[in-house]
């Protein structure tokens, strides 16, 4: 992109401008930036104050060129000019991005005002539907969520979103697969995955590779939602790092079936030193163990949910008891699986090289949280 601009450049400036445009705010819109963000990338290309403005949730934002977020009700209250160049960001709704200049725009500040726009309604996207996971207050204020877990957004404006949402002293921030974020109360978050448990619990199909500490299957526990990363419980204006947190968690996360055995359902917390390899990535090479745990699914598609529950039970017989095979046939592919690995994985050694290579091999499947 960077190589496109600087050819449309020099025969165009303001083609390689607005081809500059796109390649920026669709690096912000991958990398999951806020609002505060957004409006700062819209005031900083265009060379003018931007001003986002939605009324039904009583966010305002209002950032100079210069990127200092100025938007107090002195600036705010001011009504905007009738010249100033605007869009939409909900078709026929009433949030509206402006910048703050007269007249017609450029075709570069037309860019600005297209492609910002675009980005605030997909990060306003992202945080809809938090009624439906999540009990507790009837709330689906994506923006109000939004602003919470921004770690650019001034204390007072998280505060007046923190109790926009109703939340209690205590909150975790939650990151899905599915690409939402939430907030939730502590005690709703628990509420929120025992009711996930029971339904998964009930359902026929899926994995049968038995219970969890929690009694969930791990299979079927959370199936029908996304999979989800917990940051742990933290006062509201700190939830920005607890959302931080539950990113990395989230990338621990997995389907629950036999090609990708694991939780659905991950707390930051519990991650403990595991949190350190979240530097690893789809780009970043893998170790010979992760390339062995790979061939050893491809010569036997049992594999991997067979090594995932001798690495996550006490015991051979508590693994057995999980996939629901005689203790026997679990011993058989058990011998069948160190062979095709070419490591045992009955000895603490073993077995810790067995957890670092199935948590690796999850990360490399996974995009970066930053």
């Amino acid at each position: 992109m960077r190589e496109l601009a600087g050819r449309l450049a020099a025969l165009d400036p303001d083609a390689g401008e607005a081809v500059r445009v796109i390649a920026y705010f669709d690096r912000l819109t991958a990398e999951r930036a806020g609002l505060e963000a957004l409006v700062r990338g819209a005031a900083v290309l265009a060379g003018s104050p931007a001003r986002l403005a939605d009324p039904v949730h009583g966010v305002r934002i209002r950032v100079e060129p210069d990127g200092r977020r100025v938007d107090g009700p002195a600036r705010t209250s001011v009504p905007p000019g009738a010249d100033w160049p605007g869009v939409s960001v909900s078709p026929g709704g009433p949030r509206v991005l402006w910048l703050e200049q007269s007249g017609v725009p450029g075709p570069v500040g037309a860019m600005v005002l297209e492609r910002a726009a675009t980005a605030v309604r997909a990060a306003l996207d992202r945080t809809r539907g938090r009624a439906a996971a999540v009990p507790g207050p009837p709330a689906p204020d994506a923006a109000s969520v939004e602003v919470l877990l921004d770690a650019d957004a001034p204390p007072r404006a998280r505060e007046l979103a923190a109790r926009r949402l109703g939340l209690g002293p205590l909150t975790r921030a939650l990151a899905r697969a599915d690409g939402t974020a939430d907030v939730a109360d502590a005690t709703h978050e628990r509420a929120a995955h025992e009711g996930a448990v029971r339904e998964g619990a009930g359902r026929e199909g899926g994995v049968r590779e038995g219970a969890d500490r929690e009694g969930a299957p791990y299979g079927a526990a959370s199936e029908g939602t996304p999979r989800t990363g917990i940051g742990p419980a933290v006062p509201p204006l700190d939830l920005p790092h607890s959302y931080a947190q539950a990113r990395i968690a989230l990338r621990f996360t997995a389907e629950g079936t036999a090609a990708d055995p694991g939780h659905r359902w991950v707390r930051a917390e519990e991650l403990g030193g595991l949190s350190v390899l979240a530097a690893v990535g789809p780009r970043t090479a893998p170790v010979p163990d992760v390339l062995a745990l790979r061939r050893a699914h491809a010569a036997a598609p049992w594999a991997l949910l067979t090594l995932h529950a001798v690495a996550s039970h006490a015991s051979l017989r508590t693994a057995a008891a999980a996939l629901n095979v005689h203790h026997s046939t679990l011993q058989e592919r058990l011998a069948h699986a160190e062979r095709l690995l070419g490591w045992n994985v009955r000895e603490p050694a073993g077995r810790l090289r067995l957890q670092l290579a199935l948590a690796l091999d999850r990360l490399h499947r996974s995009p970066a949280s930053t």
